[in-house]
Order: structure tokens, then sequence, then C-alpha cells
């Protein structure tokens, strides 16, 4: 039977974008229901969603020219997924409050679908922390957020608060249309994002990791049914849905909260980048420059993966290989020497597959050699692929 996608366009600038979603959609052979909010009519015509979408679009909760049906119960009950893209920080704030007082905020409250906010708005509007708790406010409740982009924005300023790429939002739309419970039960240890090693109370040593692969794993397994703890070094991302997150900052922070969830964990994840080094004095004073040049003698960190691979016994093991040059080799020398079971792998030189970006391309190699080369994507896809890998070794 063909799927149904309820979508809600709300008021902004993005509201033509919403268009391509529709056809995009329409092309894997999803039904499209739409709503639009009285503010997005103003952005962008009912009549073009109609002949996009081949159905009525709604943009009055009390019109009757359909049929008798209550119509956002009627639309709440055919949905498989509800999307709502744009997402405003009023629609947010509405769903956060329980706030249905049109079309699209009644039905937001009537569904019992997944249901999916794609923000788009002004830098300064997103990242306004009250905005901000009902975000996380409604990940907790089970919503879903597909984060936006950064750029230039319509009004000119440079930052976060683009409407998603269209492709990332149907990727992950048709993700969640397939999704299943297959790790439901399963305990999975994931760490994330880069550690900071203190040089005098103002000063660290760090790297450029933001978190986003690791969190998106820990997103990924626990929309399929696993039980999560996040180690996270310092980033800005938001907690991921249903994951346990422990806030960590150093490398031996991170080594002693790895090992007191071992024996928790069926499955360990490392896609930290951990530091290798820290001071071996830490200043307890601000370190006052002069006209002679600074040495900084640096120890060695304690191996987290390597540790756990020594012990790991029947756990699932995964690591992480960032390199600038040969990453099959120093891949391969890394499973062996960590006793991995698989290791993901990507040269950090290559456009999109950075540290900071939504994009990865990642080589998967396993301890017996075995080796799949993936193109271009987004980092949930690649969330989910590394967990079907695992999925794969568990069988």
């Amino acid at each position: 039977m063909k799927k149904c996608v309820v979508m809600g366009v709300t008021g902004g600038i993005a509201a033509y974008k919403a268009l391509d979603i529709i056809n995009a959609l329409r092309k894997k052979d999803i039904n499209v229901e739409v709503i639009l909010t009285e503010n997005a009519c103003e952005f962008v015509t009912p009549l073009s969603f109609e002949v996009l979408s081949n159905n009525v679009v709604i943009t009055d909760t009390f019109k009757r020219e359909k049929s008798w049906e209550v119509e956002h119960i009627a639309l709440a009950k055919k949905a498989d997924l509800f999307l709502i893209a744009p997402a405003t920080a009023n629609i947010i704030g509405k769903a956060a409050h329980g706030i249905a007082d049109d079309m699209l905020s009644t039905t937001i409250m009537a569904a019992r679908c997944p249901t999916v906010f794609a923000p788009a708005m002004n830098t300064f509007m997103y990242e306004n922390p009250i905005l901000q708790e009902n975000i996380t406010f409604l990940k907790n409740k089970g919503y879903y957020f597909i984060e936006p982009d950064s750029g230039r924005l319509a009004c000119g300023d440079m930052g976060t608060g683009k409407l998603q790429k269209v492709e990332v939002i149907v990727e992950e739309v048709l993700r969640l249309l397939e999704s299943n419970k297959d790790l439901e039960g399963k305990n999975i240890l994931i760490t994330a994002g880069p550690t900071v090693e203190k040089i005098d109370p103002m000063r660290y040593i760090t790297n450029h990791s933001s978190g986003k692969m690791g969190y998106a794993i820990a997103e990924a397994a626990a929309r399929r049914g696993a039980n999560v703890k996040l180690v996270s070094g310092p980033t800005h991302l938001q907690s991921p849905y249903k994951a346990e997150r422990i806030n960590i900052e150093s490398a031996l922070e991170m080594y002693e909260v790895v090992h007191e969830h071992f024996e928790w964990a069926d499955i360990i994840i490392k896609a930290a980048a951990v530091a290798d080094y820290r001071p071996l004095k830490v200043s307890e004073e601000k370190m006052k420059k002069s006209d002679e040049d600074l040495y900084l003698a640096l120890t060695r960190n304690p191996d987290i993966l390597q540790s756990v691979g020594n012990k790991k016994g029947n756990k699932i093991l995964v690591g992480f290989a960032a390199e600038t040059n040969n990453l099959q080799q120093y891949a391969k020398e890394k499973i062996r020497r960590k006793n991995l079971d698989f290791i993901v792998a990507n040269n950090i030189n290559e456009k999109g597959a950075g540290f900071k970006a939504d994009t990865n391309i990642a080589m998967i190699i396993d301890k017996d050699g075995n080796q799949t080369q993936y193109p271009l994507m987004s980092k949930v896809k690649l969330a989910h692929t590394i967990l079907d890998h695992v999925k794969w070794i568990m069988r």
C-alpha cells in the first residue's frame, strides 16, 4: 500500500522549497497531503501544491468543501509520517506547549505517527535559548528534527538557519518510513566529539571534531530501539533523542567513563576524536607571555580504544580512522592493534568528509579485510549504514 506523508508548510521564505520536497516524494510513489498555514499562503499559493501533490490542499480548519470528516483527525489517522518543512519558531513553540489554534497545530496534536520538524529561520532566532529548549523538549517527547543548514540566509546574515537541503530531508523521510526496531534491547556505548586538554585556566589543546558523526549514530541507534549511552566531549549539539548523555572534557575523563560503563555495553562505538597527548603539567595560573619561545611538554594519553579492545570478549567494538594519507594501511593496522570488529575510515582532506560537515565519505573495513567504499552521504545515513554492519555481525 502506498505510504502517506502529511506535510505542513509554515510561513517563511523557504516555503517555496517545500514544492521540491513534494516533487521528490511523489517520484518515490509516496502520497503527499499538504497543510498550508495562513502565513505560508503569503509566500506560496495552494494551487502550486495541489498541482504537485495531486491532492486538495488544506488551509482552513473549518472549511468543509471536501467531505464530512473532521479534517485534522482524518489527516492524522491517514499519515504514516508528518513532516513540517519549513518549520518556523512559531510552530515549534506551539507544538512544545500544546497549542492547537489552526489546522496545522491541531493536526500535530492529533498525530500518532512519526513527526519531523525541519526548522528554517534567522540564525539569531534559531540560537535563541527559548527555541532550543522547545526543540530539546520535543526531542525528548519523541519528535524528530532535521537540523538546519548553514550559509547565507535570505536576510543577508551568515549562520545556521537555512532549510536543510531537499535531498537530505527526503532521505530522512524515506528512512523513517522504513524504520524498524532491530536493535531493541541492545546496550550501545558511543563516544563523540573532541576532548579538551588544559594548559592553564584559559588555554587548552583540542581538535576540530564537531561530534556530529557520533551524535548521529547515537540518535539512529536510539530510534532503532537500542539503549544508548553517549560519552561526549564539549560540543554545541543538542542531546540525541532518548540517549543518556554523559559529558566529559579530557581524555582521562573519557577513559574513566568508558570503562565504568564497559560491562553494561553489548556494543561500543568509538567515534570521538580523542587527543593523543596532554600537557605534562597544568598551570594553576594563567601563563603570561614573554619575549621567549614557549616549549610545552606533552605526555601520552591512554589509548581508550585499545584498552577496550584488550578486554572486549564477545562485545562488538567499532573504531574510526580519520586520516590524511595511507588511509587503508593505517585503518587495517588499527583494526589489528586494537582488536576491532570493523573500522569506519575516511580521508578528512576530501570535500564533504571533514569534521564539521553534515556529510561524510567513508570506507568500512572489517577484521577479515573485507572493505566497502561508500560515496558522499549524510552522516545520518552513514550512521544507519554503520549500525547495519553491526547487525550483520550480530546475525
